[in-house]
């Protein structure tokens, strides 16, 4: 049996919508605009409904979207260039934009190499400084040097042989020849006190009317501080000949006499400090004397009886 359907039921049955809920008073909420990063304080007021229902929301799918988006923007405006260009900006690997780096122009190997330099010209100096020092002490050194300087004395000369006669040179001209041989005594006082000398000399020579008749070598040896020495020295000359100074010579019943000069030079060095600081000293030495065939005393020698310089 058929039931007519009435019109309460009807409307019972047609599509019920669901029930509204009385309309809440809007609230505002106010959030910083995109002029705001750009340095400008202004805001906006936005007027944001409240709704009951997802039906009733905007046509944007959720507020948290929303939110990411609003952020988004607002990080992306960070990055922004100063064109104002968005879009095509390059990202790395984790999704964050490139910056553009600005690269310093130059080397930095300039700096390492005025360091160098500079340890170079320091080390430069250090050398210098230390040459001119070392300098100074030896110039200080060997002018405290200077005063001290040997003191040369001839004591005596023995002659053994004399002998005076006629005869004939290598080329058989005849002339008088002359022997002679015999034993010098050289003295050699050192008075410095911090440094000792070697001492050597040129050959000692007996002259007679500038012809050497006898000569002799003193032997190089070392002299300690603050010392003294006597050194012998031989000298010795056979068959010299004379020629024409033979002249002058008056031989009588086997004896002579032959007036001599005794010359020589006396060399003494000083190694200071080694033999970066030296001192040399030079005495040349010139004596007169008469040699006496007939006697056989030594020749003493005073101290006005040679020539020093």
């Amino acid at each position: 049996m058929l039931h007519t359907k009435s019109e309460s039921d009807i409307t019972s049955l047609a599509p019920s919508s669901p029930p509204r809920s009385p309309k809440r008073p809007e609230y505002f909420v106010q959030s910083p605009s995109r002029d705001s990063h750009d340095g400008d304080k202004s805001s906006s007021m936005h007027a944001t409904p409240n709704f009951n229902s997802p039906m009733e929301s905007p046509s944007h799918p959720s507020f948290g979207r929303h939110s990411r988006n609003s952020s988004a923007s607002r990080f992306s405006g960070i990055f922004r260039s100063s064109s104002g260009r968005k879009g095509n900006r390059k990202r790395n690997d984790k999704g964050w934009p490139e910056c553009n780096v600005i690269l310093e122009e130059g080397n930095y190997d300039e700096f390492d190499d005025d360091k160098a330099f500079t340890r170079r010209c320091q080390a430069l100096m250090g050398v210098c400084g230390f040459i001119v020092l070392f300098t100074v002490f030896c110039l200080i050194i060997w002018g405290a040097a200077r005063p001290y300087k040997p003191e040369v004395s001839v004591k005596s000369l023995l002659v053994s042989n004399l002998y005076v006669g006629s005869g004939a040179d290598f080329t058989g001209v005849p002339t008088k020849m002359l022997n002679v041989n015999g034993s010098l005594r050289i003295s050699v006082y050192n008075p410095a006190t911090f440094y000792g000398i070697h001492v050597s000399s040129t050959p000692v020579n007996l002259v007679y009317s500038d012809v050497v008749v006898a000569t002799g070598q003193l032997k190089k040896y070392f002299q300690g501080r603050k010392s003294s020495q006597i050194k012998v020295v031989h000298v010795e000359g056979t068959k010299v000949p004379l020629y024409g100074a033979g002249s002058n010579l008056v031989v009588s019943s086997n004896a002579v006499q032959v007036p001599l000069t005794l010359e020589f030079e006396i060399r003494t060095r000083g190694d200071v400090v080694g033999k970066l600081v030296r001192t040399k000293r030079r005495r040349w030495i010139s004596c007169s004397l008469i040699i006496d065939s007939t006697s056989n005393k030594p020749i003493k020698f005073k101290k006005d009886s040679c020539t020093y310089s």
